[in-house]
């Protein structure tokens, strides 16, 4: 079962700034010993950390399918998703407990963040006729 596990960060300054390059090499460590942990297990499919909201768009196809660009996320976000992992493990209690270790992850003076992480299963096809 292929699961997405979003790491979700309130709006505002981006979540290190103000860090001690301390603080952002311990967090940076912890993710790369948490990812090399889920490609030796096999449940490693993909981890990526993403840009601040102020550099995403928001993209809809004109009436010709040409796309139209706007500034985004909608100004109502009260967070965005800083990174995410694809995941492929035999159950959602395994999923979940490996959120809660993405969850726990050092901020400041090594303290755990312990930031929501939201699971998602990816979900299957319909079946085809």
């Amino acid at each position: 079962m292929k699961f997405m596990l979003q790491m979700n960060v309130k709006q505002g300054p981006y979540q290190m700034k103000g860090w001690s390059p301390d603080d952002v090499k311990r967090m940076i460590n912890y993710m790369h010993e948490l990812n090399k942990d889920l490609k030796a297990k096999g449940q490693f499919v993909a981890a990526e950390g993403l840009v601040a909201p102020d550099q995403a768009r928001i993209v809809k196809a004109n009436d010709d399918g040409s796309p139209s660009v706007t500034d985004g996320p909608f100004a109502e976000s009260k967070e965005f998703i800083a990174g995410f992992w694809m995941i492929d493990v035999p159950n959602a209690d395994e999923a979940y407990r490996i959120a809660a270790r993405a969850s726990a992850q050092p901020g400041p003076g090594g303290k755990p963040l312990n930031m929501p992480i939201e699971v998602r299963q990816v979900g299957a096809p319909p079946p085809q006729d």
